[in-house]
């Protein structure tokens, strides 16, 4: 059902996170977008702009090396100044209620830690573009250590470690997902009573299968989206509203 306007959509979503026991965010870029984070796929978007690098041409060249990070750290300003949303705080109010167990996100802005939530209750299934790490040992690795090499080098760092390449601790596109993460946000989409969709395109899987999976569960699925989405058709309520005035009223809740 999708809701008729802003008011209505609060109200219905209001009623079903009263009666709701165990409720698992599923958020995207959408939520960002107020913080002053760009999104990716629409029309002004990142990548409109710039083409993805796929993981394969980031270990294999040097160039597409210098390249990401070259775009990372001309990125460095916005995750930087970016501070949690309303959206954020919403769902930093339902956590410390009691309400959400952990979150599930695309995201890698680090923004739901930064609103309250512990780091071990944020499930990133795309990783977090706020430190690196070394695709080979693993070993993690400061952003300033990175800048300090990329400025002093002009190059793209290697790993003290074992000499293997630095890249942020996302997750690029040919890249294997995170086992651990995607394991736990299984977990609690079959185990909740309601799972809501914030501001995600459901495009990109394995991910967007997560509120399907809810659905086929048990779990009542709301999507929040200013577009429409595959699976809106499944869900029992569809705000297609802005989603800091959609999750405002439940700052502080």
């Amino acid at each position: 059902m999708i809701a008729t306007d802003l008011r209505s959509g609060v109200e219905q979503l209001g009623d079903m996170i009263a009666h709701a026991s165990v409720i698992v965010p599923f958020t995207g870029a959408g939520i960002s977008t107020e913080a002053g984070i760009p999104d990716f796929r629409s029309p002004n978007g990142l990548w409109s702009r710039n083409r993805p690098i796929p993981f394969d041409e980031f270990v294999a060249r040097q160039d597409a090396r210098d390249e990401a990070w070259r775009r990372r750290f001309a990125m460095e300003h916005t995750f930087a100044q970016a501070r949690p949303g309303r959206g954020h705080l919403a769902l930093a109010s339902l956590y410390k209620a009691g309400k959400i167990p952990a979150i599930v996100t695309q995201n890698i802005d680090n923004l739901h830690q930064a609103s309250g939530i512990a780091s071990d209750h944020v499930v990133e299934l795309h990783g977090n573009t706020t430190y690196a790490r070394c695709i080979g040992c693993g070993k993690r690795h400061e952003l300033a250590w990175v800048r300090e090499w990329f400025d002093r080098t002009g190059y793209a760092p290697h790993c003290t470690a074992c000499d293997e390449p630095v890249k942020t601790a996302t997750i690029s596109f040919g890249q294997a997902m995170p086992t651990d993460a995607m394991r736990r946000a299984t977990d609690l989409a079959q185990h909740c009573d309601l799972f809501i969709a914030i501001g995600s395109s459901l495009v990109v899987w394995p991910a967007a299968g997560f509120p399907m999976l809810a659905k086929e569960c048990g779990a009542k699925l709301v999507i929040i989206n200013n577009e429409p989405t595959e699976q809106d058709e499944i869900a029992d309520l569809v705000i297609r509203q802005d989603i800091g005035e959609t999750l405002g009223p439940f700052v502080g809740n």
